[in-house]
């Protein structure tokens, strides 16, 4: 079932329409198991309402005005804003405000959402002539996307094989073109990390890493439908089913609902028709289009605002689980508290910033600032580790004194001792307060919450790419050079016979040296 036909009219995908367009056929793995209906099966059933939430909020009165804006296609509809380029830098903060509104509605756990690859597809219209000569595909991709909001996944990294060697040593691995035909290009190989792809209509594969593409049959980008021939995912272990398993909603409030599951996009002769191709035997673009398309400054925008919401719904869980303990009036809580506060106002500001303070993009267009959008990458992996610490130091032991399920309450025998021993300070009652310390143990503590620290160090780059690209990038804009010429600046005040600027005196009437 494609998702462009399952839409009607000149709107959006509804949550029903979204569930409907992912019963395609499509091949998914997991288990050992072939799945038949990912919207039934107990390890993506739930995720993908999730997401089905998010469409249906671009139809609510409530949330219509902030999330969506007349399209520029021409076809009279709405659409998300991040579908769309942006003019100006009140265009990026409604833009941004969008972004916000749909990550609440996750309270920030989803991160590859539909309007994460809005980061990449909006480009497609500020600058299609970049993907000569397959522009024409740029521009019928961006209007197609728009319109509907359709649920592209990405994977652009080589999987961890054989990292010691070239990357053309590792052919029987790495995505290449391996024919051609009158229909398009032939395609096999495997890319990662498929995040949430099981859940969306078209995968997005490109390449990034810190070895370049030599040879020009892997120098490929383009995009392939879910149900395509030859395509399929291998899932890792679903913390949706496990929580489904072995707890309930009240066990596991957050992996019960919000687990992307991460993969391996594998293509076994898939036939990529060849409107569907956006870059092909272009080694120097495929080497540089992360960069140049704007989509390292979109991606960026779009991880910070989602993370600075999760933050909002962090520093709320931290403050009212120490209240549960008794411990909020302690000056070191306090403090530590205050910190994980800092940490979301310095994202919160960040994003405000790059929104705010805009690069010039391509054809009266503008993207969120880049220098803004790289620090965030450095400080989200050093952010999220220290926030989980003062989570674990501050709230401490009450993260595993737990029941172990929802069944221990329901047992009469257990129930008038648990109501004893698990209750919280300030009158909160054991219901409420284990309510609460399983979410927070979800974040932090469980194989989902150890997920999602992973992702938050890593989603965005390995940890030395994430460092090095804000040099490479100062020395490419100019700023490096700025920045020594700052330094000369005031190295050229002075020299071996003392200022050489005239608004300082030299000290020779009170040097000692002098006398």
């Amino acid at each position: 079932m494609n998702a462009q036909s399952t839409a009607t009219g000149n709107r959006p995908l509804t949550g029903a329409e979204y569930l409907e367009s992912l019963r395609d056929g499509r091949e998914v793995w997991i288990h050992g198991e072939k799945v038949a209906d990912v919207t039934t099966h107990p390890a993506f059933r739930n995720s993908a309402r999730s997401i089905a939430r998010l469409y249906d909020a671009l139809h609510d009165e409530k949330t219509k005005n902030v999330l969506t804006v007349e399209t520029d296609t021409g076809n009279g509809g709405y659409t998300q804003k991040f579908f769309q380029f942006d003019k100006t830098a009140e265009d990026l903060l409604a833009s941004r405000n969008a972004i916000a509104e749909w990550a609440k509605l996750s309270y920030g756990q989803m991160g590859r959402s539909p309007d994460y690859k809005a980061s990449f597809l909006a480009t497609l219209g500020a600058d299609p002539d970049y993907y000569a000569p397959y522009a024409d595909n740029a521009r019928r991709w961006y209007k197609e996307a728009q319109e509907k909001n359709l649920f592209f996944n990405h994977a652009i990294i080589n999987p961890p094989v054989d990292r010691n060697k070239p990357l053309e040593a590792v052919k029987d691995i790495f995505i290449k073109a391996v024919g051609e035909t009158e229909e398009g290009v032939i395609v096999s190989g495997a890319k990662m990390v498929a995040t949430g792809s099981a859940l969306t209509n078209y995968n997005f594969v490109a390449h990034y890493g810190a070895a370049p593409i030599k040879d020009e049959n892997m120098a490929l980008c383009f995009v392939a439908s879910m149900d395509t021939p030859g395509v399929k995912l291998i899932c890792r272990t679903s913390y949706e089913m496990n929580a489904a398993v072995m707890g309930s909603p009240f066990d596991y409030p957050l992996s019960s609902r919000f687990d992307e599951n991460d993969a391996v996009l594998v293509f076994e002769n898939a036939l990529i028709p060849w409107e569907n191709i956006l870059i092909y035997k272009d080694v120097e673009k495929i080497n540089n289009f992360f960069a140049e398309s704007g989509f390292l400054h979109r991606f960026t925008f779009h991880g910070l605002t989602r993370l600075a919401v999760k933050l909002d719904f962090i520093a709320g869980l931290l403050i009212k689980a120490v209240k549960v303990n008794g411990t909020d009036q302690f000056r070191g809580v306090q403090a530590n508290v205050g910190e994980v506060i800092a940490w979301k106002n310095m994202f919160w500001a960040l994003s405000d910033a790059m929104a705010m303070n805009p690069n010039e993009g391509k054809n009266g267009t503008v993207l969120p600032n880049l220098n803004y959008g790289l620090a965030y990458r450095v400080f989200m992996s050093e952010g999220w580790p220290k926030i989980k610490e003062v989570i674990e130091n501050v709230v401490a032991g009450s993260l595993i004194v737990q029941p172990s399920s929802i069944r221990d309450f329901k047992n009469p025998e257990l129930r008038p001792i648990i109501d004893k021993l698990y209750r919280g300070s300030n009158d909160v009652d054991a219901v409420n307060k284990i309510k609460l310390i399983k979410l927070l143990w979800d974040v932090v503590g469980t194989e989902y919450g150890g997920r999602h620290e992973l992702y938050e160090r890593n989603y965005s780059g390995n940890h030395e790419n994430i460092r090095l690209e804000n040099l490479v990038v100062a020395n490419s804009n100019g700023e490096a050079e700025m920045m020594e010429r700052f330094v000369e600046e005031c190295m050229n005040d002075y020299d071996l016979d003392g200022w050489q600027n005239k608004t300082w005196i030299n000290p020779d009437d009170v040097s000692y040296f002098s006398k």
